[in-house]
């Protein structure tokens, strides 16, 4: 599988030592089979082990049972919790190709899921989730399909848009915005916002700000998703199963620094239940 994680020590996630495989998936099968799902234990074994490990246990799970783990949880759970179940157990690079595809075939505004995807990951992160596509995890279009469907979805400068995303790495991106620095008299924010509108502009000002830093952006993007009137779960999902063995440190750093109080203490008043319970073990107290 394409599982490329870029495992840093600045991760809140790290692999589990002394992994029992065997013991993981008789207690998974456990809290499956039984009467009425043990919530507890999945989180417990899902949050505690790290990604490379969960396939492991994936793999093991279907070779004991017959059926695929993800397809067991999503028989046995549902909305939210659901959601960031099948995440933790989907290898990145695979994880951040179907967000992709889903945020250009959703309905509604989902451009900004786009942004922070190709703004925030590296380029080793870019290549394995091209590859993931290319392997068929995903829908079956191609670069040209995107682009006829993002023309017709969006209009012409947002057309740019998905050329800017299709025919350019961010990296290559990255490095033209450091170099204009040297010969534009404003912030190149400054420029891009008073010379650019929508998308482009959005997407512009969000790789200027993970040029200058990934976890504060990151950590912006959080307290948007659960500021003003409800909280928009598949953001704080993404996010923290995204980052957790990255940078996830760092972010919650940033979002003390930002916001002055922590990741945690906010997560604790926005979000509840098994699904509450799955992220605050990801985010970990400070």
């Amino acid at each position: 599988c394409v599982c490329v994680f870029q495992s840093t020590t600045r991760g809140t996630v790290k692999d589990k030592p002394n992994l029992k495989v065997e013991e993981d998936v008789s207690a998974l099968r456990k809290a499956i089979e039984g009467l009425g799902t043990t919530e507890k234990t999945i989180i417990e074994v899902l949050t505690q082990r790290s990604n490379a490990q969960r396939q492991l246990i994936a793999k093991a799970y279907e070779k004991a049972t017959g059926r695929k783990l993800v397809a067991d949880l999503e028989g046995d759970t549902h909305g939210d919790f659901e959601d960031l179940l099948v995440a933790l157990v989907t290898p990145p690079a695979v994880y951040d190709c179907h967000e992709v595809i889903k945020a250009i075939k959703g309905a509604g505004t989902t451009e900004c899921t786009l942004t922070e995807i190709f703004a925030s990951r590296s380029n080793r992160q870019i290549k394995a989730m091209s590859e993931a596509y290319l392997a068929g995890y995903c829908l079956q279009h191609n670069v040209l399909a995107l682009y006829e469907a993002g023309e017709k979805k969006w209009g012409t400068d947002e057309g740019k848009f998905i050329d800017i995303l299709c025919h350019r790495s961010i990296p290559q991106l990255r490095q033209t915005l450091v170099e204009y620095k040297n010969i534009s008299k404003k912030t190149l924010q400054e420029s891009i916002e008073s010379e650019m509108s929508g998308n482009l502009e959005e997407l512009l000002v969000a790789v200027v700000k993970c040029v200058k830093n990934v976890p504060a952006y990151l950590a912006e993007r959080l307290f948007k998703s659960m500021k003003g009137a409800g909280t928009t779960e598949s953001t704080l999902t993404r996010i923290l199963v995204s980052r957790s063995e990255v940078d996830l440190l760092d972010i919650r750093a940033e979002y003390k620094k930002l916001f002055g109080y922590s990741l945690y203490s906010q997560l604790e008043s926005e979000v509840s239940g098994s699904y509450g319970d799955t992220l605050k073990r990801l985010c970990g107290q400070d």
